[in-house]
């Protein structure tokens, strides 16, 4: 308990530049003379700490201290560099810097355990870390951005928006944020966004207490009960996109979905790659809109 209130002065410290004993015993609920015991064993164990007395004074830790690697344990630097490592297969920018330097500070050299690449075929990469990182900044500093955006019918429109957050969920990077236009929260999917443009305004994101819906991908969609059936030959591919708890295998060795999507243009097209493989025993309409689509496309090759 005593080293963990030695742990929590040191980053209130890192934090705040200066506290008084007044304030740090009642954030730490101790008494005054707990919290100066306290600060004489931090500078018996060589963190630069010192008290300026009078109206503005309080206890300071001396400018540009960084927190000794010894002060953490093997497994603790291990989890570090894990969170660390876990955060840059999401491409997140910097992240791989940050690791490298975190990973000498340590001395540790087997630290890359995972590696992921999100990126689309065909996308430059760093057209995308330049908009990723232009969100991430806009978030940070509350700043209102705009844009033009594609919606799922593929119009165009002008959105001015509060960013609040970053998603990944489905494959796919989103945007959270209030949009000006709609008057509402709303998801934007990066690969829609063109020509970010970050203003000079920013907004109180104390009002975002307001969306008190976690963003779901499936809110902006209706969803739909399916009832599918996979030919045997294709149950690597279904086995990669569903959870095997919702897959059962038929006494003919077809394999048997029901799942409950959004119903978007993801799901029909993802339904198609499978051709002659899938059957949709329900819900019939659609498998009348694939009909539809299959008839369509079969005239584009006749022509």
């Amino acid at each position: 308990m005593q080293s963990e209130r030695l742990f929590k002065i040191i980053y209130i410290l890192l934090e705040r530049k200066k506290v008084t004993a007044t304030g740090l015993s009642k954030e730490l609920e101790v008494s005054v003379r707990t919290i100066y015991r306290d600060i004489e064993k931090l500078s018996m164990a060589g963190i630069p700490l010192f008290t300026d007395n009078g109206r503005y004074g309080g206890i300071s830790i001396l400018d540009n201290f960084v927190l000794n690697k010894s002060l953490l344990t093997e497994k603790d630097q291990s989890e570090i560099l894990i969170g660390l490592q876990s955060l840059s297969a999401t491409q997140y920018p910097g992240s791989d810097d940050i690791l490298k330097r975190i990973a000498a500070l340590f001395h540790k050299s087997d630290y890359n355990w995972i590696e992921v690449d999100f990126s689309r075929w065909g996308i430059d990469v760093n057209k995308q870390k330049n908009l990723f990182n232009q969100l991430k900044m806009s978030i940070l500093n509350k700043e209102v951005i705009s844009f033009d955006y594609f919606n799922s019918h593929g119009e165009l429109s002008r959105r001015s928006i509060d960013p609040i957050k970053l998603m990944y969920k489905g494959k796919h990077w989103y945007l959270y944020g209030f949009c000006h236009l709609k008057n509402d929260f709303r998801l934007f999917k990066l690969t829609r966004i063109k020509n970010l443009a970050l203003t000079e305004r920013t907004y109180d994101k104390s009002y975002c207490h307001l969306a008190i819906i976690e963003p779901d991908i499936g809110t902006f969609n209706p969803l739909v009960d399916l009832e599918l059936v996979f030919i045997k030959r294709v149950a690597h591919r279904v086995y990669d996109t569903f959870d095997e708890s919702v897959v059962r295998q038929t006494k003919d060795g077809k394999l048997k979905v029901n799942i409950s999507v959004p119903e978007d243009e993801w799901l029909y097209e993802f339904l198609m790659s499978f051709g002659e493989n899938v059957y949709i025993l329900s819900p019939q309409r659609i498998a009348g809109e694939l009909k539809e689509r299959y008839k369509k496309a079969l005239k584009n090759f006749e022509s």
